[in-house]
């Protein structure tokens, strides 16, 4: 039986292609029987199987796909030939398209963009206005955000345990730059040294970052290429 319908009296109208919003015709996972869902282009960019659904007003088309248990929801669009599926959820205004897929655990959200043959994967995350194309792999328990501008897999890097705080040093690719995130603190490589400077000349979390310097730069040079 299938899980759902397509509605011809509530339709939008995206380039060349009509979307219709979707009706549930039974209850699964946390879809009622009557539910409306977003808009598809055609039930192969739905699976009827297991509990994928297509929430508010989300729009799937060309020849995207969505299976297995994951969710689009709020104003995300997922065409081309992107997939969407396991556990994942694409949802804000977030874009997945092209070849790109989303799939594990992994989540795309806010106003973020994934494309090219780019994958997304695990329990990653990917949100704000970041971009992932490419070839860029983003996977684990990495988290992409802000101004992020990712096509290769050495576009990022996360090194853990760092500082007074042990927390965690994010450094990635912009399209002008490189930024890196500690904490509160968001900025370029020369920002970031200003802000180490400032620390007594023998405290710890200060020798440490300090060490790092080689490894930033030589991340500078890598993301030249």
């Amino acid at each position: 039986m299938k899980k759902y319908e397509l509605l011809p009296t509530d339709t939008i109208v995206i380039g060349d292609e009509t979307l219709y919003r979707i009706r549930a015709l039974k209850s699964f996972g946390n879809v009622k029987e009557g539910d409306l869902g977003g808009y598809l282009a055609k039930e192969s960019n739905l699976s009827h199987e297991r509990d994928c659904w297509v929430y508010d007003d989300s729009k799937v088309y060309g020849n995207a796909e969505i299976y297995y248990n994951a969710g689009v929801s709020g104003n995300a669009k997922i065409f081309g030939n992107a997939e969407v599926s396991g556990n994942a959820e694409v949802s804000g205004n977030a874009e997945v398209f092209g070849n790109a897929e989303v799939f594990g655990n992994a989540e795309v959200f806010g106003n973020a963009e994934v494309f090219g043959t780019a994958r997304v994967y695990g329990n990653a995350e990917v949100f704000g206005n970041a971009e992932v194309f490419g070839t860029a792999r983003v996977y684990g328990n990495y988290k992409i955000y802000k101004d992020a501008n990712i096509s290769k897999p050495n576009h990022f890097f996360t090194l853990s345990n760092i500082g007074s705080a042990y927390g965690t040093l994010r450094i990635y690719k912009t399209k002008d730059s490189f930024k890196l995130i500690r904490g509160c603190f968001t900025g370029s490589f020369e920002e970031f040294k200003d802000r180490v400077s400032e620390k007594p000349v023998y405290d710890p979390s200060r020798l440490q970052y300090e060490s790092l310097y080689p490894f930033i730069e030589n991340f500078a040079l890598q993301i030249k290429d």
